[in-house]
């Protein structure tokens, strides 16, 4: 989903050396890769893609081989401009565009291709694809049949099985995994745990040998006015500005929140720090950083408040909200692209580009657009 390898957080050694054994790791093997669901993609080196499956609750490594370099050096590279995705994908997998859900969007660093996640069909029959998407605008299914892949399964994943009534009806199972970064030889996973506390963020060597339980996560909702651990981080991306390696993580509602990487210790409760309110009555879709000019920025997509570029000024440094906001923000400084409508899903494509996915008037598009 986002621009994340390319980040050299030397501070996840100390993570990675205490992790806790497990017998959840597989090592790696050829042949068909079995998913349950399709949900957040991350791109690692040489080309390994990272499928996060939710209802599978486990983490898949796929060998992409898809390492020939995009056209172009990093900083301009080929456009990927297609009219009506959800209608091609739809064409491809032989169905109806309104049985075709895209779950996530991740552009390969290597080659500039643009992976998307789809659940073909709605409920649990739903069956989970990856297509790919060349700078031709070319759409094809990636196959995982005969791929070579290792697997990561999560040991505390929430029940599989529906609670609640009403709008509060959901499986806590479909938010085992709600995002996913690969940062210097570890896959970061968010999601929901069985646990007390059950936001919860891991750390997972790669290649897979070990899963942990993960660290639970405590924050501060200002515009609730109260402590809440049971909300998982819906989208986050790591940084390093200043060598201080750090999540910032997007909440419902819309609390950004800084975690530091070096306190995600197996086992562990956390209070991150509750950076900014960015509205409520939201959700955080997906969010990635970058630099332009010689700053750093985030740009966030949200599903109602459209696409923030937030600021890194005091970023790293800000005090934390402790106390109720009466206001509807508050904190980090933002503005809104009013420009980038309809944007449900990004990646970056080189330093100056973006790719994106916009949904409007019942359609589904995927753009390349400057960052702003």
């Amino acid at each position: 989903m986002h621009f994340k390898s390319a980040l050299a957080l030397a501070a996840l050694c100390a993570v990675t050396a205490m992790a806790a054994r497990a017998d959840a790791a597989k090592a790696e093997q050829r042949g068909k890769l079995e998913l349950k669901s399709a949900g957040p993609l991350a791109f690692g080196p040489r080309g390994i893609l990272f499928i996060g499956d939710p209802k599978g609750a486990a983490i898949f490594a796929v060998e992409t081989k898809d390492t020939d370099k995009a056209t172009g050096s990093n900083h301009a590279r080929a456009s990927v401009n297609v009219d009506n995705i959800d209608q091609k994908i739809a064409s491809l997998l032989g169905t109806a565009p309104d049985q075709v859900r895209i779950q996530d969007v991740a552009v390969n660093p290597v080659s500039g291709k643009v992976y998307i996640s789809v659940s073909r069909g709605r409920g649990p029959d739903a069956q989970p694809v990856v297509v790919r998407v060349d700078a031709t605008g070319k759409v094809g299914e990636f196959s995982l049949d005969g791929v070579t892949f290792s697997k990561a399964s999560l040991p505390n994943p929430p029940e599989d099985q529906e609670s609640g009534s009403g709008r509060r009806r959901q499986n806590n199972r479909d938010f085992a995994i709600t995002d996913l970064a690969y940062i210097d030889g570890t896959v970061v996973v968010a999601g929901l745990s069985n646990e007390e506390f059950a936001s919860n963020l891991r750390a997972i060597p790669y290649p897979f040998s070990e899963v942990n339980r993960g660290a639970s996560i405590e924050i501060f909702h200002g515009n609730h006015g109260r402590l809440e651990t049971r909300s998982p981080v819906r989208t986050f991306v790591p940084i390093a500005w200043g060598g201080n390696p750090q999540i910032i993580a997007a909440y419902t509602c819309t609390p950004l929140v800084r975690i530091p990487l070096a306190d995600l210790r197996p086992g562990t409760k956390i209070r991150g720090t509750t950076i900014a309110e960015l509205g409520n009555r939201n959700q955080p879709l997906d969010i990635i950083a970058y630099q332009k000019d010689g700053k750093n920025f985030l740009l966030l997509a949200n599903a109602v408040r459209g696409v923030m570029k937030i600021s890194s000024e005091d970023l790293m440094t800000r005090e934390g909200i402790t106390k109720p906001v009466r206001s509807k923000t508050a904190g980090q400084p933002f503005e809104t692209i009013k420009s980038w409508k309809g944007v449900t899903q990004l990646d970056q494509l080189d330093e100056a580009n973006a790719i994106v996915l916009i949904e409007e008037q019942g359609h589904a598009h995927l753009r390349t657009l400057p960052l702003p």
